[in-house]
């Protein structure tokens, strides 16, 4: 039977659930795990596909030519693995095959409800992925915020999930924003508090929290949010705003993160020390060698071309410097003017 970790968001969303489920998945991948990363969106649009970039970030077109969220960019390149359709599921598509199992007369007339029909079907997708992989460990993001009515059945079929399992195969992470006031001087908890508080109510209560924040947390931080959300203060993780997202698994590598997981999931030891993505981080940090232009519809949105940018900047890093890149709205565009201002600096 393979692990589970599941990683949810509370108090606002865009908190990078994704690069956070993507760091901890690559520093258990070092540890000799095959990941198996999904992502679960509340929307009831089958795939993001006809979704604009300024609703949910750019979509990712996946080998299998599946469009799926954005996330899957990242665990692409931070795994070295290939997506598949199956692991993006979203509410239009859940309940798409409900409806016509229901059609078809699957359900030998009973009424069909949210819960069991629902919940049931969501993990039947995600057990149907892991089994066909034989994947080591499951990573389900849930998108959204706890709270959100949309991603409740995904929470449900979390809590299910985890009482059919040992409590040894599972592990649930938990990120939330911890803002700094400035009038105080001070980092405050209290987002958090009630962030957990909510999460218990859907049955659910986090072995980690992650927060989100502009600096490191504080150690007056990090013992006030493990005093009030039974978590203990190690398995409190910072989580600050860096230069490079690439560094966010050698970040959470100092913070032992990856140890906690393990420890409660039985995993093995990490052989490697992370040496090849630390090298990997610096020379996507190195000064600049080009400077490029990305001309397009959706540029005021900065998650619209994640992708074009990152193939970039790997490519540069390949040829042992960095690249600069600049993003230009072509709705309102002089071509002459603004690529000769750009060549010209």
């Amino acid at each position: 039977m393979p692990k589970w970790i599941f990683v949810t968001g509370g108090v606002l969303s865009g908190l990078g659930k994704g690069l956070i489920s993507a760091s901890i998945s690559k520093l258990l991948q070092e540890r000799g795990q095959k990941i198996v990363p999904l992502k679960c969106d509340g929307y009831l649009n089958v795939d993001p596909g006809t979704m604009n970039p300024h609703e949910h970030g750019e979509v990712f077109v996946l080998d299998d030519g599946t469009e799926v969220d954005m996330d899957f960019g990242h665990y692409e390149r931070f795994l070295d693995t290939t997506g598949e359709g199956d692991w993006n599921l979203t509410s239009g598509k859940i309940f798409q095959k409900v409806i016509d199992k229901e059609r078809e007369g699957d359900y030998l007339g009973k009424t069909v409800q949210m819960v069991p029909h629902v919940t049931d079907e969501i993990k039947a997708s995600w057990k149907k992925s892991v089994q066909e992989k034989n994947a080591d460990i499951v990573a389900v993001e849930i998108g959204g915020t706890v709270g959100d009515i949309e991603n409740m059945l995904y929470l449900e079929a979390v809590r299910q999930l985890r009482n059919e399992l040992p409590e040894e195969d599972t592990f649930h992470i938990h990120a939330t924003i911890v803002p700094f006031l400035e009038t105080t001087g001070e980092q405050k908890t209290k987002p958090t508090q009630h962030s957990v508080k909510e999460l218990r109510e859907t049955g659910l209560a986090p072995d980690m929290l992650v927060g989100r924040s502009e600096e490191e947390l504080d150690e007056e931080t990090v013992e006030k949010i493990s005093l009030f959300c039974d978590v203990p203060e190690e398995a409190v993780i910072s989580d600050p705003n860096i230069e490079q997202v690439y560094e966010l698994p050698l970040l959470f590598d100092e913070q032992n993160a990856d140890e906690i997981v393990a420890d409660k999931l039985g995993l093995p030891e990490r052989d490697n020390g992370m040496k090849d993505w630390r090298k990997r981080v610096q020379n996507l940090k190195k000064e600049p060698v080009a400077k490029i232009a990305i001309c397009g519809k959706y540029t005021d949105m900065d998650d619209s071309y994640v992708s074009v940018e990152a193939a970039l900047e790997h490519a540069a890093a390949e040829n042992g410097g960095g690249v600069e890149i600049e993003q230009i709205g072509t709705e309102d565009f002089n071509p002459e003017q603004e690529l000769k201002d750009l060549t010209a600096s």
